[in-house]
């Protein structure tokens, strides 16, 4: 039996225990399994109390029962929820008496959603779109996310595509129905019109598209420094709770520590790495290595020193930031916190703009200084990530196909003088690639248009 002939089960809400659990059933055997379990088939979309048995006719749970029949249904197919009590017991039980059903099994990871892009309830880009949305950790991730959910990105592509297969169908009608008389002479001018208006949007899409994947993948900041100078204090200071143990022996941290920050709505990941310093103990010194290496992979780097330890950091390609600490107990403590400015440098374009490096003066363990830093950080993710909302494309996989998308539409501007033939091809290229990104590719839809738009009775 084709898996999509199956039906599914899977708990979709949190772990239990919980208050309420919601497991979802999809496919062909959803009616059956509904009736049985919950001895009717409630009206739609009307939440119905039911007491749940199981094959035995042994109760499983007093629940709230739903049912969507397909196609009007998340996956297109028939749904049927179960909403009951969230204990480990009540969920075991229930699933065990799907599991006794024939041609019912366990979800695997992402089916349903994989079920509704077949069913064509949502293209790969709202798939994606509704991936992101799960894991987004801020606000800012959680809009984009949405963006996507909403269709902006898959609508514009589909509008693209539609017009890349006019313009193809303009040349197709000249190349293969000339002797027609209700076809127009004059098709490639406004072909080329079409496909260069095309080329400016979708350039427009791919320079802002950055900011998308920056604001997906979020911001890291390497916390580096000699050893003991409060790498792990400051770490702590940042994530508002204690994350890194603090000794006053050097060498504690001997691994990389990772905590996740929303900053004003921006997802930050703040490393503390082990000192940095030779050394001869063989755990320490891999300590060291992974600490270069999560510095070299860092978007800004905060170099910790204090009075004994004034040594610069001068290796990688981020911004390093020289935050001074203990303030509190050398001679910039009397005269009072000393905050470098930051001023931005322009990169190679807006959307890679850096920020200089910046001195700071804090004391990690009475938090001076703490907020300041803070607000710097601030900035410079709004720095690093753009402004408004982040750009449509959000993946590298979408990126690469609109990549190749402006390559080929700007091959068939270049070798329409050469021959319709080559410029046609070129523009099937350009659509297919769309249609990857979409998840859609009909090869049909190029003869529906020249038929609908040209009333070719052939």
């Amino acid at each position: 039996m084709h898996p999509r002939e199956q039906t599914i089960f899977a708990l979709s809400s949190g772990r239990p225990p919980s208050a309420i659990s919601i497991a979802r059933v999809s496919g062909p055997q959803a009616a059956t399994v509904l009736n049985a379990l919950a001895g009717k088939i409630p009206v739609p979309r009307m939440a119905t109390r039911a007491l749940l048995r199981d094959g035995n006719r042994q109760p499983i749970d007093d629940a709230l029962i739903l049912w969507f029949p397909g196609p009007a249904s998340a996956t297109g197919e028939d749904v049927a929820e179960f909403h009951v009590h969230g204990g480990r017991a009540v969920l075991a039980a229930l699933f065990a008496a799907l599991s006794a059903f024939d041609n019912v099994r366990a979800a695997e990871p992402g089916e349903f959603t994989r079920r509704a892009f077949e069913n064509g309830k949502l293209d790969l880009t709202e798939a994606e779109g509704l991936d992101d949305l799960i894991h987004a950790d801020t606000d800012r991730q959680r809009r984009q996310a949405l963006r996507q959910l909403k269709g902006l990105l898959g609508d514009r592509a589909r509008d693209w595509r539609a017009q890349i297969i006019e313009a193809s169908a303009l040349i197709e009608a000249g190349i293969d129905f000339s002797d027609e008389g209700d076809v127009p002479t004059e098709l490639i001018a406004p072909a080329l019109a079409k496909i260069k208006a095309l080329l400016v949007e979708i350039q427009e899409v791919l320079a802002a598209q950055a900011r998308g994947e920056r604001l997906r993948e979020g911001l890291v900041v390497a916390i580096a420094g000699p050893p003991n100078v409060g790498k792990s204090t400051l770490m702590n200071q940042l994530a508002r709770r204690e994350v890194a143990i603090v000794s006053p022996h050097a060498g504690t941290t001997r691994d990389i520590i990772e905590v996740q920050l929303d900053l004003d709505g921006y997802p930050v990941t703040v490393i503390d790495t082990a000192g940095i310093r030779e050394t001869d103990d063989p755990v320490e010194r891999e300590g060291v290595r992974r600490a270069r290496a999560g510095v070299a992979e860092a978007d800004l780097v905060l170099w910790l020193v204090d009075a004994q330890h004034e040594k610069s950091f001068d290796q990688g390609t981020a911004p390093v930031w020289v935050v001074r600490n203990k303030i509190d107990l050398d001679a910039i403590g009397s005269i009072g916190l000393r905050v470098g400015t930051v001023n931005p440098k322009q990169g190679v374009g807006v959307s890679e703009q850096r920020w200089g490096s910046a001195d700071f003066g804090i004391s990690a363990s009475r938090g001076d200084g703490i907020q300041e830093l803070i607000a710097a950080l601030v900035k410079f993710a709004q720095s690093y990530f753009g402004s408004g909302e982040g750009g449509l494309i959000s993946r590298e996989r979408q990126r690469k196909l609109l990549q190749e998308t402006v390559v080929s539409l700007q091959r068939s501007v270049r070798v329409i003088q050469q021959g319709e033939e080559l410029a046609a091809e070129d523009l099937r290229i350009a659509a297919r690639s769309l249609g990857q990104l979409l998840g859609r590719v009909d090869v049909e839809d190029l003869l529906d248009a020249i038929f609908r738009d040209f009333c070719i009775g052939k």
